[in-house]
């Protein structure tokens, strides 16, 4: 039977694209399915990133019975910032068969070749800022929050389809028992330092306080591969959707001789707290998620930031000072009752950055790969 490939605009009737992961993942207990609420908003024009980017979705049919779903986008920021002429596919998942998935990614490929593209990069969805990545290594954990999970076999479908790896990226697992003496060592060594200071976000000034940590993080990785910054509107978009689930404790903002230097931002794992919701909210959901979140609290959080200007990161205090920041949250997570935490992700080929966070004890636990091919 051959495979039937429909096109789904941005902003129209998306019900096939979000439920055909219950027939994809049916057998998975790993899998966490994604809030549809959260899904159908990025997926809609409401979504700040459509107003520098353009979009579309396909879903795949067998016999009548939608057997997997794919998106291309281009990205204008991204086009003006590396000049590549480069558009992306994302939400790729399929039942195990390269004919579906095939016809999914020539969907897409042929839709961005139209609009004058010439590579393909993906998996991300929908942008290097949300899911990034097929998972390739890993696959018995659940998600983390703002991480994808995938079929062991989807990696395989999307080489057979002509794409080649371009990156790797690793998810690390730390757990919060003894800090290692060299984050000791490093934590004594920042307070004894006049000039540094160190302090939690406030929730109170929750959009000036994103503000001021993606302008670190940007000019900490500024120079990393394929880096899009966030815009104004999706700098407003990211502080209301943080507004729920910020931790205070789970922050840390760096000053040194006053200056804004360095800043780390861990989050309560949310999909941790709706793994029985199916997805929905309505009419139960809310209220369990909102009781779990305040009263039970979530086991384990994932660091999605931790970032030092450029001018400090040839100093003696990087080192000292990632590392503190490392160990601020950790002790904090720690006091809140956490088991475990993932950082990342980070690229394969970032030695520094994979060095420091072994050296304080993580070990790489999942990894993800970007494939990339001819329009």
């Amino acid at each position: 039977m051959s495979v039937e490939i429909r096109e789904i605009q941005i902003g129209g009737k998306i019900a096939d694209f979000i439920n055909v992961v219950d027939y994809i993942y049916r057998d998975d207990p790993a899998y966490i399915r994604p809030l549809d609420m959260d899904l159908k908003m990025r997926l809609s024009p409401k979504n700040p990133f459509f107003e520098h980017a353009e979009g579309t979705l396909f879903t795949a049919y067998r016999n009548g019975w939608c057997v997997g779903r794919c998106s291309a986008q281009i990205c204008q920021e991204h086009l003006s910032l590396h000049k590549d002429d480069t558009g992306f596919f994302g939400f790729l998942d399929t039942v195990d068969d390269p004919e579906v998935s095939g016809a999914l990614l020539d969907s897409a490929r042929e839709w961005l070749r139209d609009r004058g593209m010439k590579r393909v990069r993906g998996p991300m969805s929908l942008s290097m800022n949300d899911e990034l990545g097929c998972q390739i290594e890993g696959f018995e954990h659940s998600p983390m929050l703002m991480m994808p999970h995938h079929r062991p076999y989807q990696s395989q479908l999307i080489e057979d389809a002509g794409f080649e790896k371009t990156k790797d990226l690793f998810a690390w697992r730390y757990g919060f028992d003894e800090l290692p003496k060299r984050v000791k060592r490093a934590i004594d060594k920042i307070d004894d330092m006049p000039e540094v200071s160190v302090r939690p976000m406030d929730p109170k000034n929750i959009k000036q306080e994103v503000r001021l940590i993606m302008e670190i993080f940007n000019d900490a990785w500024s120079e990393n591969w394929a880096f899009v910054p966030l815009t104004e509107s999706e700098l407003n978009q990211m502080a209301d959707d943080l507004k729920l689930i910020l931790v205070p404790e789970f922050t840390a903002i760096a000053t040194i001789d006053g200056k804004p230097a360095a800043v780390a931002l861990a989050l309560p794992n949310l999909n941790e707290l709706i793994h029985d919701a199916d997805g929905k909210l309505f009419p139960t959901g809310l209220v369990k998620l909102l009781w779990r979140l305040k009263v039970v609290g979530a086991k384990s959080a994932r660091m999605l930031i931790l970032g030092v200007r450029k001018e400090y990161q040839k100093t003696r205090k990087y080192a000292a000072l990632s590392a503190y920041l490392y160990g601020t949250l950790s002790k904090s997570g720690k006091c809140y009752g956490l088991e475990s935490g993932e950082l990342g992700w980070t690229l394969e080929d970032n030695g520094a950055i994979n060095a420091a966070i072994r050296m304080i004890g993580g070990e790489v636990y999942k990894k993800y790969r970007v494939y990339e091919r001819d329009a």
